[in-house]
Order: structure tokens, then C-alpha cells, then sequence
């Protein structure tokens, strides 16, 4: 453990510096005019598994974004850990709010770091959780402590969707054949108590667009005598909950998982502040479904929120127009037991329903994918759980996570494989909104950490 922690104090100013040169790259999967960004930073990460002591590194190509996959394998006989991580980003948009520029990496000291953090688009999700691995893997290769076999499979459409992944798996299955997953790519609930995540909800990402006349119009000669697309589709949004923020879908619930009071009671010892989380976020009060907390609504039950709405004259001064068009991009965060197929189907046939006559409404699906719950009794689990320990001196607490990384329930209908989410950022790293960071301490206890999940890992295997 000294050994351990001796080489990551002695090369942490490289760790860092490595890791700033891989936020320096664009790499926003959702838009098209990046594209050669992500292919630089697939080739950048194939570079590092290399570099580390991978034997083996390709570019794989895809229908979409490229997959890099490595591996090192010691015996063919011992178990074998399969690391997945993402290297493409949110969009940094609005860029006007970041406080330096979002592919220019600073480092800043703030009250929740004061060891400084490291402020980029992608620092926390996911470049420099993925490249802890890189880096861990790196000491157990030059101190010949690796115990196993080790596969990396990082990907760059995990911000879209991840459609290529899919395809990917299913055609290289004996290729990715491994004992466990292992994946950081979600949070803890400190730096002073970490915490294993064991579950995600799923997701339903739909683009639904109203249309009225043929071509804008006039709003005082047509005021009033035509439906107006952006009113239309406020009113239809605002009808999608109830007074109690209950989502008003017919068959929405039918599958919800109903946690017992002995669950809730558990998920409850979990560490929590509502008024410093109300601080935190500006916030006079809470808002949510009526008969949850705070930390069930955003983590055993499912949601449905607008992420953008748009439609009509948007510039400076003033324009009097009634819009052709309106439109909004909804997401469904969704609990285990929902299949994300059929809520899409569910929605769409609602929104279509509750349209008025004199307009036309179209959903498109954009993604989507399912929930998750991983048991807290694997080997896996308790691997990682006394890794944790070792490192922060307190035992890591499950909780179940608000947000979605739909290929985990991939990966276990096709590789048939239990995923452990050893995350190590934090609820104010602002991942998907400008200023994301990711603090240092994190960046290196997480190097620090790794490698003794694989020690366990093993040892308890045998």
C-alpha cells in the first residue's frame, strides 16, 4: 500500500499533466463538425494503453464513433477484469457561463477542493475517470503487482447514446470475455465517505415537434384565429405532470419497482444536507413527486423533464410572429423493470393524443436504454467495497444513482457479466454543465484505489 502510494505522489505532477493534454481535445460526439477531434483522442487513448504496458491496442472501427480496445494478459487461467470508460464529451454549450475556457484545463482551488481540481469539459465524465485506469494500470505493470488478466474497451458515443457499442459488443463477444466489469463513471457521496453505486435508471431521449400554418405569421392580422404552435406545445408539455409532479403518461407506472420501507429505510442512512444541497444549487426549496424524498426522487423513481425548448423569434428587439413551429427535446429518466422501448412507444402515442385539432405533432426517439441493479453480495462488490476502505478508512455505503449508463444492462445480457461502478467524482463537479471539474485528490485517489480492487478481486476468487 506504501509502494502504492509513494508512486502516485511521485509522479502526480505527470498523472496531471497527462490527463490536461487529453482535455485539451474536443471530443463532443454530438456534433458532427468535431468528428476529427474524436478520432485524435481514440488514437491519444490508444497511445496511453500502450504506453502503460497494454500488449495488445487496436482502433476498432465502427458504424459510428471508433472503439479503442487493449489488453494484458498474464495467464490465460486467472480471472480477467474488462475496464470500460467513454472519451467523447458533452457539447461545452453555453459557453458564455464557463469561467475559463472549457477545452483550456485550469486548475482551481474551491472550498470543496482545496487541493485544487481540474476544470475542462470531460475532466470527470469521463476522460479523467477512464484514465485512472490507465494510470493504475501503468503501476501495476512497472511494480509487477498486476494479479490478472485486464481488457479496455473505451468508447466514443456514450454521450449519444452509444449505438456503436452495441454493435460492437454483440460481434466480439469471445473478444470481451471477462470475469467482471469494472467502470468509473459515476460519483461518491464525498471525499470523506465514499460510496459504491448499485444502480442506474434508464433512459428515453425524444425530439417532439408541433406544427401550425404552413409559414409564420402575422400575430396581430392571425392572433387569436389560428393555434399557435409554441402555446400548443407549452400547454401539451405542462399537462405531462399532475399537481402532485406525478407524469400523467397512461401505463407510465405500471412497471415501477415499489422499493420496500426497509429498502428506503437503508437508502435513507446514506449521508444527505438539504439545506447545504439547497445551497449548493441557489435553491429557496425543493420540487418533486409527492410522497418521496429528495434522494428518491432522483434515484428510484422515474422522471420526465424537457432538456430544451425552442421555436419563433429569438434574436435581439422585437419581432411579431406567430411561429410555424415549436419544438422540445424530452428525457425519461426510468427505474428497473421499465423497458425504455415501450415508454417511448408510450409517450408517443400520448403526445400525439393530446395534440389539438389544428396542429400536427411529430416524436422522433433519439436513444435510449435500460436500468440497472447490481447485487451487493458479488465478489465484485465487496472487492471493491474493501478497496474503499483501505484507501478513505471507511467502508463504501450502496446507493443508487439518478443517472443512466445504458450499456451496463448491455453488457450483462450479452456478456453476461455483473459491472461494479467504482466512481470517485462528486455531486458538484458539474458534469454536462459549464465549469464541470474534477478535483485532484479524486483524480489520484482513484489511482490509488484501482489496483486494489484487482488485488481482491483476485484473492477472494480463489
Amino acid at each position: 500500500m506504501e509502494t502504492l502510494k509513494s508512486y502516485v505522489q511521485e509522479h502526480k505532477n505527470r498523472f496531471i499533466n497527462e490527463l490536461i493534454e487529453l482535455l485539451k481535445i474536443p471530443s463532443v460526439s454530438a456534433d458532427t463538425a468535431y468528428h476529427q477531434h474524436i478520432i485524435t483522442t481514440a488514437n491519444a487513448v490508444k497511445a496511453s494503453l500502450e504506453k502503460a504496458g497494454c500488449d495488445f491496442v487496436e482502433i476498432c472501427e465502427t458504424p459510428g464513433n471508433p472503439i479503442v480496445y487493449g489488453e494484458k494478459t498474464i495467464d490465460p487461467t486467472l480471472p480477467t477484469v474488462l475496464v470500460y470508460g467513454h472519451y467523447d464529451v458533452q457539447p461545452a454549450d453555453p459557453i458564455e457561463l464557463w469561467t475559463s475556457p472549457p477545452f483550456e484545463p485550469v486548475i482551481k482551488k474551491t472550498e470543496i477542493h482545496p487541493e485544487g481540481a481540474i476544470f475542462a469539459r470531460g475532466s470527470c465524465d469521463d476522460k479523467g475517470q477512464m484514465y485512472m485506469h490507465v494510470k493504475a494500470l501503468e503501476y501495476m505493470i512497472q511494480s509487477n503487482t498486476l494479479p490478472c488478466n485486464v481488457k479496455f474497451m473505451i468508447e466514443g458515443e456514450e454521450e449519444i447514446g452509444s449505438n456503436s457499442l452495441a454493435w460492437f459488443v454483440e460481434r466480439n463477444q469471445e473478444k470481451l470475455k471477462n470475469d467482471v466489469i469494472l467502470i468509473s463513471d459515476t460519483g461518491m457521496i464525498s471525499n470523506q465517505q465514499p460510496s459504491i453505486t448499485t444502480g442506474l435508471r434508464g433512459l428515453s431521449y425524444v425530439e417532439v415537434e408541433v406544427t401550425g400554418p404552413n409559414r409564420d405569421l402575422h400575430s396581430g392580422l392571425y392572433g387569436g384565429a389560428v393555434a399557435n404552435p409554441i402555446n400548443v406545445l407549452s400547454k401539451m408539455i405542462a399537462s405531462l405532470h399532475d399537481e402532485n409532479n406525478h407524469v400523467t403518461i397512461p401505463g407510465f407506472y405500471d412497471k415501477v419497482e415499489e422499493l420496500s420501507v426497509e429498502e428506503r429505510a437503508e437508502m435513507a442512512k446514506a449521508p444527505f444536507n438539504l439545506e447545504n444541497y439547497k445551497k449548493s444549487l441557489d435553491l429557496n426549496d425543493i420540487y418533486g413527486e409527492k410522497g418521496y424524498v429528495t434522494n428518491e426522487r432522483n434515484s428510484i423513481r422515474p422522471t420526465l423533464d424537457v432538456n430544451g425548448i425552442w421555436g419563433g423569434y429569438t434574436g435581439e428587439g422585437a419581432k411579431t410572429v406567430i411561429a410555424s413551429q415549436a419544438f422540445a427535446k424530452i428525457s425519461m429518466r426510468l427505474v428497473p423493470n421499465q423497458d425504455w422501448e415501450e415508454i417511448t412507444e408510450l409517450f408517443t402515442q400520448h403526445f400525439i393524443n393530446i395534440a389539438p385539432a389544428g396542429v400536427k405533432v411529430k416524436v422522433k426517439p433519439h436513444h435510449g436504454g435500460q436500468g440497472y441493479v447490481t447485487p451487493t453480495d458479488s465478489i465484485g462488490y465487496k472487492a471493491a467495497n474493501k478497496a474503499y476502505t483501505e484507501t478513505f478508512g471507511v467502508p463504501a455505503i450502496p446507493v443508487r444513482s439518478g443517472g443512466s449508463i445504458p450499456i451496463v444492462a448491455l453488457f450483462e445480457k450479452e456478456l453476461k457479466s455483473k459491472t461494479i461502478l467504482m466512481g470517485f467524482g462528486l455531486d458538484s463537479d458539474a458534469i454536462h454543465s459549464p465549469n464541470e471539474h474534477f478535483g485532484i485528490f479524486n483524480y489520484l485517489k482513484g489511482i490509488e484505489t484501482i489496483p486494489l480492487f484487482y488485488k481482491y478481486f483476485v484473492e477472494m476468487s480463489k
